[in-house]
């Protein structure tokens, strides 16, 4: 991208505008001068930010544990939260906004509401963009021929944890609807796809 100015300026602005977006329900609840009481949703907000946290670190400790492990060069990561979840860092980060919006609640008033834009707008990239997409198609390119890959796909929730016993045994209309595995998921793996 550096060789082309045009690219990488569209770059750096969607970053921008990713970033701003993100953060309006955080912009707003710092700039208000409003200071209502402790409420329910304040500690719900705090409890999913707390969840998210924990949640993603964890993932983050299990995936570099299993990288490291020279018997697992090549392979992906399917053990921990990795184990129930394909991909717990994006359910972190989704969880982490919504938990902040949750919390800034107490504050918005009128067309403040509109901060909900902000996870909404996470939320559909990292389902549709920029994260689930791209990595779901790096990993079907990679692994796609593998016979415990399919197997795992087909067992493991893409977003939200589940145990893969439960996962595999649910109507596919389920997973689809409430679970988000979408078709664009599994678009780049080999020709005899998935059996879902």
């Amino acid at each position: 991208m550096r060789s082309n100015l045009g690219k990488l300026a569209v770059f750096w602005i969607f970053q921008a505008v990713w970033v701003w977006t993100v953060s309006l329900p955080l912009t707003v609840v710092n700039s208000s001068d409003r200071d209502p009481a402790l409420d329910v949703r304040d500690i719900i907000g705090w409890i999913m930010w707390s969840i998210r946290t924990s949640f993603e670190a964890t993932a983050d400790q299990q995936k570099l544990a299993f990288k490291n492990a020279p018997e697992n060069r090549g392979k992906w990561c399917n053990v921990g939260l990795w184990s129930y979840t394909r991909h717990p860092n994006y359910f972190g980060e989704i969880f982490l906004w919504w938990g902040i919006f949750v919390a800034s609640a107490p504050v918005l008033k009128g067309a403040e509401w509109l901060v909900i834009l902000g996870p909404i707008f996470l939320t559909l990239l990292l389902l549709f963009l920029s994260g689930i997409p791209l990595l779901e198609d790096s990993a079907d390119k990679k692994f796609g021929n593998a016979p415990a890959y399919r197997n795992y796909k087909r067992r493991t929730s893409p977003l939200i944890p589940l145990p893969p016993s439960l996962y595999e045994n649910l109507p596919s209309w389920f997973k689809t609807v409430f679970l988000f595995e979408l078709p664009l998921y599994s678009r780049s793996l080999p020709p005899e796809g998935l059996a879902w």
